[in-house]
Protein backbone atom coordinates (compact mmCIF):
# COMPACT_ATOMS: atom_id res chain seq x y z
CA UNK A 1 0.00 0.00 0.00
CA UNK A 2 0.96 3.62 -0.91
CA UNK A 3 1.88 5.64 2.43
CA UNK A 4 -0.44 7.93 3.17
CA UNK A 5 -0.44 11.79 2.23
CA UNK A 6 1.70 14.19 5.12
CA UNK A 7 -0.05 17.12 7.02
CA UNK A 8 1.74 20.62 7.33
CA UNK A 9 3.35 19.30 10.40
CA UNK A 10 4.37 15.92 9.44
CA UNK A 11 7.78 14.37 8.06
CA UNK A 12 7.73 14.46 4.10
CA UNK A 13 7.10 18.16 3.59
CA UNK A 14 9.98 19.97 4.55
CA UNK A 15 11.65 21.08 1.47
CA UNK A 16 15.11 19.18 2.77
CA UNK A 17 13.68 16.09 3.24
CA UNK A 18 14.04 13.89 0.18
CA UNK A 19 11.13 13.13 -2.39
CA UNK A 20 10.01 9.39 -2.41
CA UNK A 21 11.98 7.09 -5.28
CA UNK A 22 10.74 6.46 -8.47
CA UNK A 23 9.18 3.06 -9.49
CA UNK A 24 10.77 2.67 -12.40
CA UNK A 25 12.18 -0.44 -11.72
CA UNK A 26 9.17 -2.49 -10.53
CA UNK A 27 7.48 -1.40 -13.57
CA UNK A 28 10.08 -2.45 -15.89
CA UNK A 29 10.19 -5.71 -13.92
CA UNK A 30 6.36 -6.28 -13.96
CA UNK A 31 5.91 -5.54 -17.92
CA UNK A 32 8.91 -7.63 -18.99
CA UNK A 33 8.09 -10.68 -16.40
CA UNK A 34 4.82 -10.97 -18.20
CA UNK A 35 5.87 -9.93 -21.76
CA UNK A 36 8.67 -12.97 -21.50
CA UNK A 37 6.21 -15.83 -19.66
CA UNK A 38 3.50 -14.56 -22.19
CA UNK A 39 5.57 -15.09 -25.18
CA UNK A 40 7.12 -18.43 -24.23
CA UNK A 41 4.21 -19.98 -23.50
CA UNK A 42 3.10 -19.03 -26.88
CA UNK A 43 5.85 -20.66 -28.69
CA UNK A 44 5.00 -24.10 -26.66
CA UNK A 45 1.21 -23.56 -27.57
CA UNK A 46 2.13 -23.56 -31.32
CA UNK A 47 4.64 -26.41 -31.38
CA UNK A 48 2.65 -28.82 -29.06
CA UNK A 49 -1.33 -27.97 -29.61
CA UNK A 50 -1.11 -26.88 -32.68
CA UNK A 51 -3.65 -29.09 -34.85
CA UNK A 52 -4.20 -31.06 -31.94
CA UNK A 53 -7.12 -31.76 -29.72
CA UNK A 54 -7.96 -29.43 -26.61
CA UNK A 55 -5.95 -30.95 -23.39
CA UNK A 56 -7.77 -30.85 -20.24
CA UNK A 57 -6.28 -30.38 -16.87
CA UNK A 58 -7.19 -32.17 -13.36
CA UNK A 59 -10.65 -30.88 -12.78
CA UNK A 60 -11.78 -30.57 -16.16
CA UNK A 61 -13.00 -27.10 -15.64
CA UNK A 62 -9.10 -25.44 -17.48
CA UNK A 63 -8.46 -27.17 -20.81
CA UNK A 64 -5.20 -25.96 -23.13
CA UNK A 65 -6.15 -25.41 -26.45
CA UNK A 66 -4.96 -23.75 -29.89
CA UNK A 67 -6.66 -20.72 -31.14
CA UNK A 68 -6.24 -17.66 -33.43
CA UNK A 69 -7.51 -13.75 -32.20
CA UNK A 70 -7.71 -11.46 -35.03
CA UNK A 71 -9.38 -9.31 -32.52
CA UNK A 72 -9.08 -8.16 -29.10
CA UNK A 73 -8.80 -9.48 -25.40
CA UNK A 74 -11.06 -12.72 -25.75
CA UNK A 75 -11.96 -12.48 -29.15
CA UNK A 76 -13.53 -9.32 -28.99
CA UNK A 77 -13.76 -6.98 -32.61
CA UNK A 78 -12.37 -9.45 -34.54
CA UNK A 79 -12.62 -7.26 -37.71
CA UNK A 80 -10.17 -4.77 -36.39
CA UNK A 81 -7.09 -5.88 -35.98
CA UNK A 82 -5.04 -2.92 -37.57
CA UNK A 83 -6.94 -0.81 -34.89
CA UNK A 84 -6.27 -2.43 -31.93
CA UNK A 85 -2.51 -3.24 -33.16
CA UNK A 86 -2.47 1.15 -32.61
CA UNK A 87 -4.47 1.23 -29.73
CA UNK A 88 -1.51 -0.99 -28.37
CA UNK A 89 0.77 0.85 -29.52
CA UNK A 90 -0.20 4.16 -28.40
CA UNK A 91 -0.65 2.86 -24.45
CA UNK A 92 2.36 1.53 -24.57
CA UNK A 93 3.99 5.36 -25.21
CA UNK A 94 1.39 6.63 -23.10
CA UNK A 95 3.05 4.14 -20.00
CA UNK A 96 6.35 5.16 -20.89
CA UNK A 97 5.90 8.58 -20.70
CA UNK A 98 3.74 7.85 -16.88
CA UNK A 99 7.18 6.21 -15.78
CA UNK A 100 8.89 9.21 -15.58
CA UNK A 101 6.73 10.45 -12.43
CA UNK A 102 5.54 6.92 -10.48
CA UNK A 103 6.26 6.59 -7.13
CA UNK A 104 3.84 3.98 -5.98
CA UNK A 105 4.35 0.10 -6.12
CA UNK A 106 1.12 -1.00 -6.18
CA UNK A 107 0.37 1.90 -9.35
CA UNK A 108 3.74 0.17 -10.94
CA UNK A 109 2.56 -2.98 -10.12
CA UNK A 110 -1.07 -2.20 -12.23
CA UNK A 111 0.72 -0.43 -15.25
CA UNK A 112 3.24 -2.89 -15.31
CA UNK A 113 0.17 -5.81 -16.21
CA UNK A 114 -1.20 -3.52 -18.24
CA UNK A 115 1.98 -2.65 -20.33
CA UNK A 116 3.19 -6.16 -20.44
CA UNK A 117 -0.13 -7.62 -21.85
CA UNK A 118 -0.52 -4.80 -24.21
CA UNK A 119 3.84 -5.67 -25.52
CA UNK A 120 2.49 -8.99 -25.68
CA UNK A 121 -0.29 -9.38 -27.75
CA UNK A 122 1.19 -6.70 -29.75
CA UNK A 123 4.41 -8.89 -30.51
CA UNK A 124 1.80 -11.50 -31.99
CA UNK A 125 0.11 -8.24 -34.15
CA UNK A 126 3.61 -7.67 -35.47
CA UNK A 127 5.31 -10.96 -36.52
CA UNK A 128 2.64 -13.33 -37.01
CA UNK A 129 0.85 -14.33 -39.51
CA UNK A 130 -0.97 -13.26 -41.90
CA UNK A 131 1.38 -10.17 -42.00
CA UNK A 132 2.54 -6.94 -39.81
CA UNK A 133 0.09 -5.24 -38.00
CA UNK A 134 -2.79 -7.85 -38.78
CA UNK A 135 -1.35 -10.73 -37.26
CA UNK A 136 -3.48 -12.64 -35.03
CA UNK A 137 -3.07 -13.43 -31.52
CA UNK A 138 -2.52 -16.71 -30.04
CA UNK A 139 -4.66 -17.94 -27.09
CA UNK A 140 -4.86 -20.87 -25.59
CA UNK A 141 -6.32 -21.04 -21.97
CA UNK A 142 -10.09 -22.24 -22.02
CA UNK A 143 -12.28 -22.42 -19.15
CA UNK A 144 -14.96 -25.17 -19.44
CA UNK A 145 -17.44 -27.69 -18.22
CA UNK A 146 -16.96 -31.13 -18.09
CA UNK A 147 -18.53 -31.80 -21.04
CA UNK A 148 -16.31 -29.51 -22.57
CA UNK A 149 -18.90 -26.10 -23.20
CA UNK A 150 -17.06 -23.56 -23.03
CA UNK A 151 -17.38 -20.74 -20.43
CA UNK A 152 -15.57 -18.31 -21.15
CA UNK A 153 -13.72 -17.14 -24.64
CA UNK A 154 -10.32 -18.16 -25.20
CA UNK A 155 -7.01 -16.07 -23.86
CA UNK A 156 -3.24 -15.97 -23.02
CA UNK A 157 -1.72 -14.50 -20.57
CA UNK A 158 -1.12 -10.94 -21.76
CA UNK A 159 -5.33 -10.91 -21.96
CA UNK A 160 -4.76 -11.95 -18.29
CA UNK A 161 -2.07 -9.04 -17.43
CA UNK A 162 -4.47 -6.44 -19.41
CA UNK A 163 -7.56 -7.18 -17.16
CA UNK A 164 -5.65 -7.64 -13.64
CA UNK A 165 -4.05 -4.47 -14.23
CA UNK A 166 -7.10 -2.87 -14.92
CA UNK A 167 -8.96 -3.69 -12.09
CA UNK A 168 -6.26 -3.15 -10.18
CA UNK A 169 -6.26 0.38 -11.49
CA UNK A 170 -9.89 1.34 -10.77
CA UNK A 171 -8.93 -0.12 -7.49
CA UNK A 172 -6.22 2.28 -6.58
CA UNK A 173 -7.89 5.24 -8.13
CA UNK A 174 -11.04 4.77 -6.47
CA UNK A 175 -9.05 4.28 -2.70
CA UNK A 176 -7.26 7.61 -3.53
CA UNK A 177 -3.97 6.34 -3.99
CA UNK A 178 -1.84 8.67 -6.27
CA UNK A 179 0.85 7.89 -8.50
CA UNK A 180 3.31 9.61 -6.97
CA UNK A 181 2.89 7.49 -3.75
CA UNK A 182 1.00 9.93 -1.79
CA UNK A 183 -3.12 9.27 -0.97
CA UNK A 184 -5.80 11.96 -1.91
CA UNK A 185 -7.70 11.65 1.89
CA UNK A 186 -9.22 14.12 4.35
CA UNK A 187 -6.84 13.83 7.18
CA UNK A 188 -8.95 13.74 10.48
CA UNK A 189 -6.05 16.01 12.11
CA UNK A 190 -6.47 18.83 10.20
CA UNK A 191 -8.37 22.17 12.25
CA UNK A 192 -11.83 22.45 10.87
CA UNK A 193 -12.68 25.83 9.57
CA UNK A 194 -13.86 28.64 11.81
CA UNK A 195 -17.70 29.00 12.16
CA UNK A 196 -19.53 32.07 9.96
CA UNK A 197 -19.84 34.32 12.93
CA UNK A 198 -23.59 34.49 14.13
CA UNK A 199 -26.14 37.12 16.04
CA UNK A 200 -25.03 37.70 19.69
CA UNK A 201 -27.40 35.74 22.29
CA UNK A 202 -29.07 38.31 24.81
CA UNK A 203 -28.34 37.64 27.98
CA UNK A 204 -27.69 39.27 31.46
CA UNK A 205 -25.78 42.74 30.99
CA UNK A 206 -23.57 44.07 33.61
CA UNK A 207 -26.56 46.44 34.25
CA UNK A 208 -28.70 43.39 35.55
CA UNK A 209 -30.91 40.40 34.40
CA UNK A 210 -32.05 40.93 30.20
CA UNK A 211 -29.81 43.98 29.35
CA UNK A 212 -27.79 43.99 26.79
CA UNK A 213 -25.03 45.65 28.47
CA UNK A 214 -23.05 49.12 27.18
CA UNK A 215 -23.49 50.47 23.88
CA UNK A 216 -21.58 50.61 21.21
CA UNK A 217 -19.43 53.33 20.59
CA UNK A 218 -21.08 56.05 18.43
CA UNK A 219 -24.86 54.34 19.39
CA UNK A 220 -27.61 56.15 21.19
CA UNK A 221 -28.76 55.34 24.11
CA UNK A 222 -31.62 52.45 24.05
CA UNK A 223 -33.94 53.61 26.63
CA UNK A 224 -35.57 56.75 28.29
CA UNK A 225 -33.06 59.39 29.16
CA UNK A 226 -31.53 59.96 33.05
CA UNK A 227 -33.95 60.57 35.85
CA UNK A 228 -32.78 63.77 38.02
CA UNK A 229 -33.52 63.09 41.27
CA UNK A 230 -31.90 66.87 42.30
CA UNK A 231 -29.54 67.49 44.80
CA UNK A 232 -28.68 65.25 47.70
CA UNK A 233 -30.44 66.48 50.84
CA UNK A 234 -29.34 66.20 54.75
CA UNK A 235 -29.75 62.22 54.60
CA UNK A 236 -29.05 61.22 51.40
CA UNK A 237 -25.73 58.55 51.96
CA UNK A 238 -22.51 59.18 50.54
CA UNK A 239 -20.78 56.97 48.16
CA UNK A 240 -17.38 55.26 48.66
CA UNK A 241 -15.29 58.27 48.21
CA UNK A 242 -17.45 60.74 50.28
CA UNK A 243 -19.30 62.09 47.22
CA UNK A 244 -22.90 61.96 46.89
CA UNK A 245 -24.33 59.29 44.28
CA UNK A 246 -25.24 60.15 41.12
CA UNK A 247 -28.51 59.65 39.51
CA UNK A 248 -29.90 56.65 38.65
CA UNK A 249 -29.83 55.07 35.03
CA UNK A 250 -32.73 53.04 33.43
CA UNK A 251 -31.71 49.92 31.21
CA UNK A 252 -29.10 50.27 28.69
CA UNK A 253 -28.69 54.03 29.42
CA UNK A 254 -25.27 55.08 28.86
CA UNK A 255 -23.19 56.93 32.03
CA UNK A 256 -22.99 60.66 32.06
CA UNK A 257 -20.85 61.80 34.91
CA UNK A 258 -21.47 64.83 36.97
CA UNK A 259 -20.71 68.05 36.78
CA UNK A 260 -18.75 68.30 39.98
CA UNK A 261 -19.02 70.97 41.99
CA UNK A 262 -18.98 73.86 39.58
CA UNK A 263 -22.45 73.10 38.92
CA UNK A 264 -23.50 74.12 42.49
CA UNK A 265 -25.74 72.67 44.91
CA UNK A 266 -29.44 74.13 42.76
CA UNK A 267 -27.99 73.44 39.44
CA UNK A 268 -28.47 70.38 37.54
CA UNK A 269 -26.15 68.99 35.12
CA UNK A 270 -25.72 70.33 32.04
CA UNK A 271 -27.46 68.39 29.59
CA UNK A 272 -30.03 67.56 31.96
CA UNK A 273 -33.43 69.21 31.65
CA UNK A 274 -35.25 68.93 35.39
CA UNK A 275 -39.44 68.83 34.87
CA UNK A 276 -40.74 72.17 35.80
CA UNK A 277 -37.37 74.63 35.62
CA UNK A 278 -36.17 76.76 33.55
CA UNK A 279 -34.93 75.94 30.22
Amino acid sequence: MTPHRPGPDQPGTSPGEPVRPRRTAVLALTAGGLLAADVLTKVVVVAELMGREPVKLPGHFLWLTHARNPGAAFSFAEGATVLFTAVAAIVIAVIVRTATRLRSTAWAVSLGLVLGGAAGNLVDRLFRSPGPLRGHVVDWISLRTPDGKMLFPIFNLADSGIVCGGILAVLLAMLGYEMDGTRATSDPSDPAPPAAPGPRPAGPGPLGAGTAGPAPPGAGPAGPGPVDHGPPGPGTPAGPSGAPPGPRRGAGEPYIPSAGPLAGPGRPAPGVHRPGGAP
